[in-house]
């Protein structure tokens, strides 16, 4: 399987951290927080989280207010469509294919819960087939994009499917709300709103890289599932986020590449380039420190991090797309590991090349 295009989308508006700040001096949460509680949100927005501005889906930064349960579905519901299809319509034409091309369409979110799924929407927006081979998934939270991938891999091998849409949306200021919990501070001054569709193919489509899928591990590990995970809280999806999160997912990722190295034979000193999931600024230091890996390897992520903030799912592929854009200089095999809850981590290896590269127009699949 070859991952022959990656589209991406995020909202119109974005907002600076200071600017997030001052709209929660300007709101109701003054009066109704604990001091502790804004303390810990100025110190988070205005300090060094490594985000510069997050993409939000809403017309006026003061609408993410707009808290009750209701308010945060509709935001849901209006926008997860749209980014989807935009995200969608990129993929697609970056090679050239129509909607009727795609024989599957796998979607992936945490944000939001829609019955019939977005499935639904996006073929009814992009006018798929209707016979296309659709799946939604949900529950594997900021790592899904890895598990989405694995599963278009396999209906691409088992011959099903020729090419595959694997789609991730999140709508996370669908998620905001504000109260005296950390874990819902820090996540409020985290996340953003972002969507991905990567295009994977039976063969090689597109003339700017190849991205061919190699191997793939997982590890689970529920006695952590509290650490990392969505709680319901009076009709809200209550964000638990540990402080423990950068140490968990940084081990969850030295036991993937175990795991590649027994189940695969893939020793990590050949990995040329690493692509993780920018889950914050503490997990991408957590991640280098104990791989022995030095910040600027990295700094796609890091860039992601920056103009995005936590987009959840969509964010390894946005440093995978960042990465195909800025790498070049680095064929070979590549490393991308994304985690969520559960807890869960995911690692998967590809071959990766540019045609007339230094490599001498070596592409990954013909070494």
């Amino acid at each position: 399987m070859f991952i022959s295009s990656i589209g991406t989308a995020t909202p119109p508006r974005s907002w600076t951290q200071t600017e997030c700040w001052e709209a929660i001096r300007a709101s109701r949460y003054v009066r109704a927080l604990r001091p502790g509680s804004l303390a810990i949100l100025q110190k988070v927005l205005l300090g060094s989280s490594g985000i510069d501005r997050r993409h939000f889906s809403l017309e006026n930064l003061m609408e993410v207010f707009e808290d009750d349960p209701d308010s945060l579905m509709d935001r849901y519901t209006r926008w997860a469509p749209e980014l989807l299809e935009k995200a969608c319509r990129d993929s697609l034409n970056q090679l050239g294919l129509d909607p009727a091309d795609i024989d599957g369409v796998i979607i992936s979110t945490c944000t939001g819960y829609l019955c019939p799924g977005l499935s639904s929407y996006l073929s009814e927006r992009l006018g798929l087939s209707p016979q296309v081979r659709f799946f939604d998934l949900v529950g594997h939270g900021c790592g899904a994009a890895l598990p989405n991938l694995a599963l278009g891999e396999s209906l691409i091998r088992s011959g099903l499917c020729r090419r595959v849409l694997s789609c991730c949306v999140e709508i996370c200021s669908a998620a905001f709300y504000l109260d005296d919990d950390p874990g819902v501070l820090i996540s409020a001054c985290l996340f953003g709103d972002g969507a991905s569709a990567a295009i994977l193919t039976a063969e090689q489509e597109s003339d700017d890289f190849s991205v061919e899928w190699e191997s793939y591990v997982t590890h689970l590990d529920p006695s952590k599932r509290d650490a990392l995970r969505f709680q319901t809280s009076r009709g809200l999806l209550k964000n638990i986020l540990s402080p423990t999160v950068p140490e968990l997912a940084s081990a969850g990722c030295e036991i993937l590449l175990q795991q590649m190295e027994s189940l695969h034979h893939t020793d990590p000193s050949t990995v040329d380039r690493w692509v993780f999931h920018a889950g914050g600024k503490k997990v991408l230091e957590a991640l280098e420190q104990r791989l022995g890996i030095d910040s600027r390897e990295i700094d796609h992520s890091y860039q992601v991090l920056r103009e995005n903030g936590n987009m959840s799912s969509p964010s390894v592929m946005f440093a995978l797309e960042h990465a195909l854009r800025t790498g070049r200089s680095h064929p070979g095999r590549w490393f991308l590991s994304s985690f969520g809850a559960g807890l869960s981590c995911f690692g998967a290896t590809v071959k990766v090349g540019f045609p007339g590269a230094e490599d001498g127009g070596t592409i990954a699949g013909a070494v």
